[in-house]
């Protein structure tokens, strides 16, 4: 991303002529940032046993899975269409993990049958596991008592989350295993996500050594994700380097302690796509009330509902004027909600400064690769985005805009009752 002639640039690319090509609103994503952003990541943990997972949940477009699939990524899949749309981008059973939540018998047998790593998530579930493939491997996600993340509704870990067998059970574990005669060749755990710091990190793998050490013949440890990107001009970007050494050097007393050489496994998702991301909008709208100047667009937060459901932070830049006169702002979107609002905080509406806009202008949402389209729904029958891969001044169509016939295809007549009788 770049500034020339006072228009922003993505991927060498005029956004004005991205809107005009693609039309608005639009995902657009530079490839070349996500090839960086696999690259640094690996670099970090070179000197490492360690296989990376890309966590598909953060934006899961096919033509994003190959991308880092040719960067060396396996895949980390939490459904049955996840798992089956990563086999379809080409990644080897082996390097996918399915690590669902709430799985029924169906979830279960579809990843079975597909000869992925599976990770179970509660003694119900290993159970019900054990009686689908007895005899079978299997992995268990640990719930380390410790979660982090930029909310509440992110921390995965600790006594108020849902996820994971908590780190306390491992007499029940061990008596499922020994029923169900099956081999635990994983565990894993998962504290939270948008991590910006190496202890919060290390807190929870020292949580998870310990239980790993309570179980013989694993082949792996699984520290899950996390790893954040800085949303906010005011955040310092995680240590990555920092993080890595202190990782990879704790691996390595763990190994030795535990008496073989086991595969350390991470699952990055937001630190892979999150910084490619931009959503355009165009500017429909600018009115005022005595508190506030509302810019409205063409988005909404069907586009891009984290600030709305997190009080996330995105920066918006006018990508038409990138420099000028600067007002201060609220900017909104044209969903019917008081809530669809993209500059916004956990206390309400946020103003931000921006250059002064005029209908018709573009604006870009920053930083929007992950958790976005993934997000996304045709609430209001708003049609979800187009999106387009950039590079070198290079454009690619991956998703085609959502159409009237798209969002009602499913829908049936209900013409001809129906009786339970």
């Amino acid at each position: 991303m770049e500034e020339r002639e006072n228009q922003l640039f993505l991927g060498d690319c005029p956004v004005e002529a991205l809107a005009e090509a693609f039309g608005t609103p639009l995902y657009v994503y530079e490839e070349e940032v996500i090839r960086r952003q696999a690259r640094e990541f690996k670099q970090s943990f070179a000197g490492a046993p360690v296989d990376l997972h890309y966590a598909m949940k953060a934006n899961s477009n096919p033509a994003i899975l190959r991308i880092l699939k040719a960067e060396g990524l396996g895949a980390e899949a939490v459904s049955p269409f996840e798992l089956r749309l990563a086999l379809e981008a080409g990644f080897a059973p082996e390097t996918v993990l399915f690590t669902g939540n709430n799985l029924d018998a169906g979830d279960l047998r579809y990843a079975i049958g597909r000869n992925v790593n599976i990770n179970i998530g509660s003694l119900k579930e290993l159970d019900l596991y054990g009686r689908l493939n007895p005899g079978g491997r299997v992995g268990l996600r640990i719930n380390p008592d410790v979660g982090a993340g930029h909310h509440h509704h992110v921390i995965t870990g600790g006594p108020a989350s849902k996820f994971g067998i908590y780190h306390d059970q491992g007499e029940a574990i061990r008596e499922l295993l020994t029923r169900h005669q099956l081999r635990l060749v994983g565990i894993h755990s998962h504290i939270g996500t948008g991590i910006l710091r190496t202890e919060d990190m290390m807190t929870a793998m020292e949580i998870v050594c310990r239980t790993a050490q309570d179980f013989p013949d694993l082949e792996f440890v699984d520290f899950g994700g996390g790893f954040g990107i800085p949303y906010r001009p005011d955040q310092q970007p995680l240590p990555l380097k920092e993080l890595g050494q202190a990782m990879t050097e704790r691996f390595r007393v763990f190994c030795a302690d535990y008496g073989k050489e086991l595969r350390m496994k991470l699952e990055p998702g937001r630190y892979m796509v999150a910084q490619a991301g931009t959503l355009l909008a165009r500017v429909t709208n600018i009115s005022s009330t005595p508190r506030y100047t509302f810019i409205g667009t063409d988005s909404g937060f069907n586009h891009l509902i984290r600030p709305a459901l997190y009080g996330a932070y995105h920066e918006v830049v006018n990508a038409t004027a990138v420099r000028g006169e600067k007002i201060q702002a609220v900017v909104a979107g044209n969903i019917c909600e008081s809530g669809d609002v993209f500059t916004q905080n956990a206390d309400g509406l946020e103003p931000r400064e921006i250059t002064r806009p005029e209908v018709g202008h573009l604006l870009a949402v920053l930083d929007a690769g992950a958790y976005g389209m993934s997000l996304a729904s045709s609430y209001n029958l708003r049609p979800r985005p187009a999106e387009i891969l950039v590079e070198n001044g290079l454009t690619r169509l991956i998703r085609r805009r959502e159409t009237y016939e798209d969002m009602v295809r499913n829908l049936v007549s209900g013409e001809r009752p129906f009786s339970s009788e």
